[in-house]
């Protein structure tokens, strides 16, 4: 019986993955596969032995804030800081399959250089001095391919760099990885036909998130310290609830985003939602070293969409008792028990820590906000991906195969329509930031109904696209895990809002809730547009009561148990 003939994307698909696994060094690769009881892959790097102790104490103990100090002052090598990260990387990638371009070799070349620079005397090259910092797939790095998960794309490398990259090279960085994404960039898990799915490391029964996903599970496995996500419908901050972790999707206009790869023809951003290009990371503290670096380096004078404005020239919190609003539903989608339980643990902990409180119900804007922004999302039809992905006769994802399909392109008429609405819903959203007590300094929501879903159950993003609608900064705050407690609670015997509202629930009522055991329960921040040190203070106070929180839960339950 004769073989049926592979399709050309599988043909593209088995020879990047080759390439992918023939830049690992033997050395790195794991000994064992784990067993397939194992669901958290999170202490695998400590145990599996490839990892020396200067290693684990350099991806474990610093972050980046701490390394970049070290650095700057002689105390770690750049060498040694980069090999390390490229090792867990390389482990991490076994793992969860979260890699796309590996530039193990350049990295540690570029780090031998930056060693070589301090040795002879010189000053640090930059804020960033010997700094692994990893990006998406969707970065342009010279000699290396920007696929974002289409065959079509792939063995056509880049001749020119991202804008961001060549700020992030002149800061001193070090650019060793590439991470996967979602086919098109349109799914909110990570899965396409040349990488394959990306894993969440801390369960793997659920979603690392999307777009950004690979980012976030190589960062909750410590292969990065420092990523870099784009967000153009919740995609950097779904990853980092999804892993726990602290994200930012500042306004378009504040990080370089030109020259990246995003399966459209140019120009296309300037007709639909612009996207935006922000970090994931471990500390908040990190958020800030990104922010004020790229700042520092004056980006607006090669990328003509970023404002001029130093990161300590924007404004601040208020006063010295911030305000911060509690938004607790979008009114399309309404929040599932543990996040509505969450949602009063934040409140609860912000009023402890003296941070004045203001419910806020805007449930009657924020709900038209969803559609609005769908609607401009597809202003082409999608007609342009679909060329692409049918180049190859490769098939869409599952999650984008009953989603996605040819549309007519937007009319000239329509488009400005949308954009009429846009500007009216903008500047109705401006009231809510003043009451009658004073201004409203940020304000927190849920980054999503759900807590953390199985693969390929994301529900509707109403959440977090409809920030980047309004190109508010918005970003995300871990809270706590999931815990037996929180599978209590049913949702009221009513007619769902509608059919997001349906599908949510049933993420409550057909769903074996243990599965969300462990996973993180994170909440979103938002501040006005433009305005991202005022959200990254206000993030900061938000965290600090948390953990406060946190530590006061932890010390009566010790007692308790005396």
């Amino acid at each position: 019986m004769a073989l049926a003939t592979p399709e050309k994307w599988q043909l593209v698909a088995w020879q990047k993955k080759d390439q992918q696994y023939l830049r690992i060094p033997k050395e790195w690769l794991l000994k064992y596969s784990p067993s397939p009881a194992l669901t958290n892959y999170l202490d695998v790097p400590r145990k599996c032995g490839i990892l020396d102790a200067q290693d684990l104490e350099i991806t474990e103990k610093y972050d980046a804030t701490a390394l970049v100090d070290s650095l700057a002052k002689g105390k770690l090598k750049s060498v040694d800081v980069v090999r390390a990260f490229c090792k867990r990387a390389a482990i991490a990638q076994q793992l969860t399959n979260c890699l796309t371009e590996i530039l193990f070799d350049e990295a540690l070349a570029r780090a031998a250089h930056l060693d070589a620079h301090l040795a002879a005397g010189n000053p640090p090259v930059g804020p960033l001095h010997g700094l692994p910092i990893s990006l998406k797939d969707t970065f342009k790095i010279p000699g290396y391919d920007a696929t974002v998960g289409l065959a079509i794309l792939a063995f056509k490398p880049a001749t020119t760099a991202s804008t961001l990259v060549d700020v992030l090279l002149n800061a001193g960085a070090v650019l060793y990885c590439k991470t996967n994404v979602p086919q098109t960039l349109m799914a909110l898990d990570s899965h396409n036909n040349i990488f394959g799915r990306t894993i969440n490391p801390s369960n793997t029964a659920v979603t690392p998130g999307g777009s950004s996903g690979g980012e976030g599970a190589l960062i909750a496995m410590r292969g990065s310290v420092l990523g870099v996500g784009t967000d153009v419908g919740g995609s950097i901050r779904i990853p980092a609830m999804c892993n726990g972790l602290y994200g930012i999707k500042p306004s378009w206009q504040r990080i370089p985003f030109s020259g990246q790869e995003s399966g459209t023809l140019p120009g296309h951003g300037k007709l639909t939602i612009p996207a935006s290009a922000g970090p994931i990371a471990h500390t908040m503290r990190d958020l800030e070293l990104f922010f004020s670096t790229v700042s520092d380096q004056k980006p607006w004078e090669v990328d003509p969409d970023v404002t001029p404005s130093l990161w300590l020239s924007l404004s601040t919190l208020s006063s010295k008792r911030p305000r911060i609003g509690v938004v607790r539903r979008d009114g399309l989608i309404d929040p599932l028990p543990p996040i509505q339980r969450l949602m009063d643990e934040t409140a609860s902990a912000l009023r402890a820590s003296g941070i004045e409180v203001v419910e806020i119900d805007i449930a009657p804007l924020f709900c038209q906000c969803q559609s609005l922004a769908n609607a401009l999302m597809g202003t082409d039809g999608g007609n342009h991906i679909f060329d692409l992905v049918e180049a190859t006769n490769e098939p869409l994802s599952p999650w984008l195969a009953g989603r996605l399909a040819r549309k007519a392109p937007k009319t000239i008429e329509k488009l400005q329509a949308l954009h009429a609405k846009k500007v009216e819903l903008e500047n109705a959203f401006l009231k809510i930031w003043r009451d009658e007590k004073g201004p409203i300094d940020a304000f927190v929501c849920p980054v999503a109904p759900h807590p953390v879903p199985p693969i390929d159950r994301w529900n509707g993003v109403s959440y977090t696209s409809s920030f980047v609608l309004l190109d508010y900064p918005a970003g995300v705050v871990p809270g706590r895990a999931f815990e037996k407690r929180d599978m209590e609670g049913e949702m009221p015997d009513t007619k769902p809002l509608g059919s997001w509202d349906k599908v949510n629930r049933e993420l409550w009522t057909k769903v074996d809730r243990s599965v969300y055991l462990n996973t993180a329960l994170c909440i979103q921040v938002v501040a006005p547009k433009l305005q991202e040190r005022r959200l990254y203070q206000a993030m900061s106070v938000i965290d600090a009561a948390l953990r406060a929180a946190e530590r006061t839960t932890s010390t009566l339950h010790a007692s308790a148990k005396l």
